[in-house]
């Protein structure tokens, strides 16, 4: 701000004197470019371009020291694919200036320590790992590497914490002996065996419970789908049987050895992992995601082996280079397309398996799913004579697999796949997948076909895919989407409601208003009252089903057209709901109008809970109806379940954030009246303090009220995967059958979804789930899954 001002006050001056006030900036700007670029494309060699910053920086530390040091320690934190330029860059700096180098080494285990505490495990991750390749470079002496890591695996012992602190601590050190093992061993090989047996123990005894809840797929051949750790700890069992050797990190500090081995070395300073607290929030657990292995790549390069330490760098850089460029497609493609080393080995394979395995992470993708469609269609564009053959072996893969694959898993595919196929005119080689045509619609592979060309015409239009896939698929071409009105003047003249829904249809076309409408439908008889019932005006669902089916069928011309309907008989479809059964039977009728149009009628339930014409359990009591178990197994009924839970998930949130602000309003009214002496202020204070508490007591209530009916949500929905699940296992039972069906499949992997997405807020209401519905009594299949869930995050 400081230079500003003083440029602004020489604005009537010289000009060269306002450049010379910028020129600081201009300084610095540079000084990050040159920084970030470093070691990406360039005429010169990666070391002699190292040599030349590393002058420049030496140059610039007696004025820009404290920016210099900005800068890098953001790097090591925010560009880990690039972490050996750095550490390199870092090491002839400290070999210039030691004092430089102990300055960095304290910096970053300050932002080491601060991650720690903000919860940024993954950039914790980095830091550790950069400061483990410092010892490579001379910069850190590796006795105190080694009592970092120490104090890292002391945590193993520590009473009362959850595991997935342990797992952390774990995988930091492990993670990063690929870099820096054989520095260590060389040096403190005692030391070391030590360590990797405490970690030996720790790994035999910790529980995993959950692992199933995370596989992508329940067989283990041809690819078991190993837990994160243990897949690590067999990839460095065998990096120490090899000695240490590893063939695929990018080295530039072996060119700068001579340098660097005279340089002066820091010890780090003591450090001891954080305390846990509750509000801490470690990473989930993961399951290590297999597709291919060196059979599948037959030219060209071998693919490393699944426990190879290769295999466990390659993929830990290809994940760094997707975390750094996600937001820019086309870089992260190039990016990718570049990668070091990439004529060793069938890059195409690793890259391809590794977005996959980010696009069915359990419980989330780490970015959204839509970016991993646009980042494969770019990489398809930049490799146009490989890599659409390497991807579509992989459909073909995951095709073959189906039976095995996690529902969950499954819809993602189904997503990705149509999207895919939106972007090449859907060109697929349909009659390939021919082999679905004989199983039952209900099986895995003919779902799954029929869901893609579901969503194909979400993405196009209903003939469109007619034409395009064989006429032997039309038992999976989705349905032409049309609306069905039963009150048509040829076959729905001698229904009971057909006279008043003309009447109500000629009113709607001439403009009438809400309280018209209502007088027309006081009229109409209810089916479920006997003519000399006197109670007064319960539920009738054919007041619901003769407005809501007439007014849908006039306003049945787009989305458009069908929102502004609700928008504008709101009051009238609020009377007809005020009761539990009306909410049902309201979106009943949506479904039977619609039902040939999976995605209006998402769109419609979507728009009416946020219009509280429904609310989210009449939703949830709907979906498990057995009106709806026909579409029980459909991808978009569990689109609209996790839609409406979101959606009641973020109104908590909302009220909650209210309140946050009011209290913190309050608390600041509060310091200032402590500072301030002036009568008018205390009188203002008094009473805006007087609103603030009110307006506290009002959101409080809302908050609870809101609390509850979330907990309502997840209680019915809960409830209902019990009753539904229970009645299957005993039918099976008693049939003597085998339960394990693809509905149960479906519905059991369904559940733990639930589980998995939204598992922030349910660990909130253990306490009466526990109670009330997972108890000891529940049958073992259906409790499995909730000890799964509880076992994330012990």
């Amino acid at each position: 701000m400081s230079r500003r001002r003083h440029s602004d006050e020489n604005d009537g001056g010289q000009p060269h004197k306002r450049r010379r006030t910028s020129e600081p900036i201009e300084i610095e700007d540079r000084l990050e470019s040159l920084i970030c670029r470093v070691g990406e494309k360039s005429t010169s060699s990666l070391e002699s371009n190292l040599e030349g910053l590393a002058g420049v920086l030496e140059a610039d530390l007696p004025n820009y020291k404290s920016k210099i040091l900005r800068i890098l320690c953001a790097v090591a934190r925010l560009l880990p694919e690039k972490l050996t330029v750095y550490t390199t860059l870092v090491g002839l700096l400290n070999a210039r200036n030691y004092n430089f180098g102990g300055e960095f080494v304290e910096a970053m285990v300050r932002q080491l320590k601060e991650t720690l505490k903000s919860n940024l495990y993954n950039e914790a991750l980095y830091l550790v790992r950069f400061l483990c390749d410092l010892v490579n470079c001379h910069v850190i002496a590796a006795p105190s590497m080694v009592a970092m890591f120490e104090n890292f695996i002391s945590v193993i012992q520590e009473e009362d914490v959850p595991q997935v602190r342990c797992d952390w601590y774990v995988y930091a050190v492990l993670s990063s002996l690929p870099w820096v093992g054989k520095e260590l061993y060389e040096k403190k090989d005692v030391e070391m065996d030590r360590l990797l047996n405490q970690i030996d123990g720790y790994l035999k005894r910790r529980q995993k419970i959950h692992v199933p809840m995370l596989q992508v797929w329940t067989a283990e051949k041809p690819h078991p789908q190993e837990e994160q750790l243990d897949c690590l700890w067999a990839q460095i069992q065998k990096l120490k049987k090899d000695r240490w050797q590893e063939r695929h990190i990018l080295r530039p500090y072996i060119a700068f050895d001579s340098v660097l081995c005279e340089a002066l070395q820091h010890n780090l300073p003591p450090f001891t992992p954080p305390p846990h607290t509750e509000d801490a929030v470690y990473p989930m657990p993961k399951v290590i995601f297999r597709m291919f292995d060196y059979t599948d790549a037959p030219e060209g390069p071998v693919m490393p082996g699944s426990h190879s330490v290769e295999r466990f760098v390659i993929e830990e850089n290809l994940h760094c280079i997707i975390k750094s460029h996600w937001r820019e497609r086309k870089t992260c493609a190039a990016q990718l397309l570049s990668y070091p080393g990439k004529n060793k080995i069938p890059l195409n394979y690793h890259i391809v398996e590794v977005i996959f395995g980010e696009l069915f992470q359990l419980p989330a993708p780490p970015h959204i799913d839509v970016m991993y469609t646009t980042l494969l269609i770019e990489l398809c564009k930049l490799q146009p004579g490989s890599l659409p053959q390497v991807l579509a072996q992989a459909t073909e893969m995951m095709y073959m697999r189906l039976d095995t694959m996690n529902t969950t898993c499954i819809d993602r595919l189904i997503n990705w796949f149509s999207h895919h196929l939106s972007n090449f005119q859907f060109r697929w080689s349909w009659d390939d997948w021919s082999d679905c045509l004989a199983q039952d619609l209900e099986k895995p592979k003919p779902k799954f076909v029929k869901e893609v060309l579901e969503k194909c015409m979400r993405l196009s239009y209903h003939q469109r895919i007619v034409d395009l896939v064989p006429p032997t698929f039309s038992a999976l071409i989705p349905a032409d989407p049309i609306f069905i009105y039963k009150y048509m003047d040829d076959t729905g003249n001698s229904l009971p409601g057909y006279p008043v829904a003309m009447t109500i249809s000629n009113a709607i076309k001439n403009r009438t208003t809400n309280e018209e409408i209502l007088t027309i439908l006081k009229d109409v008889p209810n089916p479920n009252q006997e003519e000399d019932d006197d109670e007064g005006e319960s539920f009738n669902p054919l007041k619901i089903d003769v407005f809501l089916q007439t007014l849908l069928h006039l306003a049945a011309k787009s989305f458009s057209h069908s929102f502004s309907a609700l928008a504008k008989f709101h009051e009238v479809l609020k009377c007809l709901t005020d009761c539990d059964e009306g909410k049902l039977h309201i979106l009943r009728v949506v479904y039977d109008v619609w039902r040939n149009h999976p995605q209006m009628i998402a769109v419609l339930v979507d728009k009416m809970i946020r219009t509280q014409i429904v609310d989210c359990a009449a939703v949830a009591n709907w979906i498990f109806s057995p009106d709806m178990a026909h579409d029980f197994t459909r991808f978009y009924v569990w689109e609209i379940l996790h839609s409406t839970i979101r959606k009641m998930n973020k109104h908590v949130q909302k009220i909650q954030k209210e309140l946050e602000e009011a209290k913190e309003k309050l608390e600041k009214q509060h310091r200032k009246k402590d500072s301030g002496d002036e009568d008018d202020f205390e009188k203002n204070s008094d009473e805006e303090d007087g609103q603030l508490e009110e307006q506290i007591e009002r959101l409080q209530e809302k908050v609870e009220s809101a609390q509850s009916e979330q907990k309502n949500l997840f209680l019915v929905i809960f409830q209902r995967f019990i009753m539904i699940l229970t009645e299957h296992l005993v039918r099976c039972e008693t049939a003597s059958v085998d339960f394990n069906t693809p509905w149960y499949k479906n519905c059991i992997e369904r559940l733990q979804l639930i589980f998995l997405m939204h598992h922030v807020t349910i660990q909130q209401y253990v306490g009466t789930l526990e109670n009330l519905l997972f108890t000891a009594e529940l049958d073992p299949h259906i409790l499995a899954v909730y000890q799964q869930f509880c076992a994330l995050q012990q």
